[in-house]
């Protein structure tokens, strides 16, 4: 009996240094919403449970929703990726988007609603969306190659 003549099967990267460069960047990503999004959540709820004297940041009376500092990280990732292509700059900012659009998607009812709905049952839409979120992007990534053989 013969050999098969068919290739062995690719195996699929196991660690992020084999992610062919171009999509690493998007795994990071995915990576640093998941973590950030979960970290939000808890740290939200420690300072509206008022656990260890943490709080919320003011500027002269005015209370700075964490949306604001996610627009400002996700509009400096699309200066940086106009600017720069390099393997090094899409690990930066894979993570940096990643984190930066979780800040955002945390207070999506907030932006949706145009007022503070983040502990009310209208709150409820930014855990649906972040979760969604998450979930579509990890099902992208599972079922996808990408366009490079992934070394």
């Amino acid at each position: 009996m013969e050999a098969s003549s068919q290739p062995a099967p690719r195996l699929r990267p196991r660690t992020i240094a084999q992610v062919h460069p171009t999509r690493r960047g998007f795994v990071l990503s995915w990576w640093s919403f998941t973590i950030t999004f979960i970290f939000l959540r808890a740290l939200t709820l420690a300072i509206h449970e008022h656990v260890a004297g943490l709080g919320n940041v003011s500027a002269g009376g005015v209370h700075l929703h964490h949306y604001l500092w996610g627009i400002l990280l996700v509009s400096l990732v699309a200066s940086a990726g106009l600017i720069e292509r390099s393997p090094t700059w899409r690990v930066w900012m894979g993570l940096v988007f990643g984190f930066g659009l979780a800040l955002i998607i945390d207070e999506i009812a907030l932006l949706v609603e145009l007022k503070d709905v983040y502990w009310s049952g209208a709150g409820w839409v930014s855990v649906g969306v972040g979760i969604i979120f998450i979930s579509v992007m990890g099902s992208v990534l599972a079922m996808t190659r990408s366009r490079h053989r992934d070394q």
